[in-house]
């Protein structure tokens, strides 16, 4: 199916420090460009997890933030001994260096970094709690990236149904607006011309046809539009494929209005061209 690449997904669970939680948050992006903030005791959770993301994201900026937060109250927590000795030292020196000074109330001592010494985090469990939960994460914003990828796949079919049928409206006036054209054209030739010389308006009427055949535009475009509609069925990263059949529809587009012959073709090619950027305003989500 198609993806967006918008997303935010979370999961977190219990350890005996704390609440773990790894956050996925992706925006869109020309590559894949995976960002990591996680805490310094963490950081060997990085590889594995760049592994796990880099396996199941393809395209698009994505952040992972993964962090623990300490239980309340620190229930697993121990008083350092050499700590408090360290600060019960400093602590001394300070009063008789100014007697007056009120003494280190308890919470201020419980503060104090390094007093309380935390349970230490077994590697092999959080390597692999936080592997489980990264997994949980992917699989919700993969879903939500492809909640939003059909809206956006919808989207463009839309533009492309509107484009084709304007194709189709515009298709069986091209000769008869071509002849009329064409017909305005050799009258003016023949005044400025200042004779009815059949043989010099034939050539540049001529010119003139060459100049202004349309069909191989009509038919590119309705080409690319099949092309737009196949790679839509088909899913998958289809973003940059999407991305360069919207700037040959816009091509073309632009080749139609340059040799418009009549006014319904000239209104014809702009309106192609605003579908076409509407398009490409949706395409620029997709992976």
């Amino acid at each position: 199916m198609i993806q967006s690449m918008t997303g935010f997904a979370a999961a977190s669970a219990e350890t005996p420090r704390g609440r773990l939680s790894v956050e996925l948050r992706s925006v869109n992006a020309r590559f894949l460009d995976l960002q990591f903030r996680i805490a310094d005791e963490l950081r060997a959770l990085e590889p594995a997890l760049r592994e796990l993301v880099a396996a199941r994201i393809s395209r698009g900026k994505l952040d992972c933030r993964v962090f623990l937060n300490e239980a309340a109250g620190a229930a697993s927590g121990q008083l350092n001994s050499e700590a408090l000795a360290q600060l019960r030292q400093l602590a001394s020196q300070v009063q008789k260096e100014m007697p007056h000074a009120a003494p280190l109330r308890i919470a201020d001592v419980l503060r104090w970094p390094g007093v309380m010494s935390e349970a230490a985090l077994d590697e092999a469990e959080t390597r692999g709690l936080a592997v489980g939960l990264c997994r949980r994460a992917l699989d919700e914003l993969v879903a939500s990236r492809m909640r939003e990828g059909a809206k956006l796949a919808a989207a463009v079919g839309e533009r492309v149904a509107a484009m084709r049928r304007r194709l189709a409206e515009v298709a069986p006036l091209v000769p008869q607006s071509l002849a009329t054209y064409q017909a305005r054209l050799a009258e003016r030739l023949r005044e400025a011309l200042g004779s009815a010389d059949d043989d010099r308006v034939r050539a540049e009427l001529a010119v003139f046809a060459s100049k202004s055949d349309v069909d191989e535009e009509l038919t590119r475009l309705n080409a690319h539009l099949a092309e737009v509609e196949r790679t839509l069925q088909r899913g998958g990263a289809a973003g940059k494929r999407l991305d360069f059949l919207a700037q040959e529809l816009n091509r073309e587009a632009n080749t139609l209005a340059s040799k418009a012959a009549s006014q319904e073709l000239s209104d014809c090619a702009l309106e192609l061209k605003l579908l076409v950027e509407q398009m490409r305003e949706q395409v620029q989500n997709i992976e």
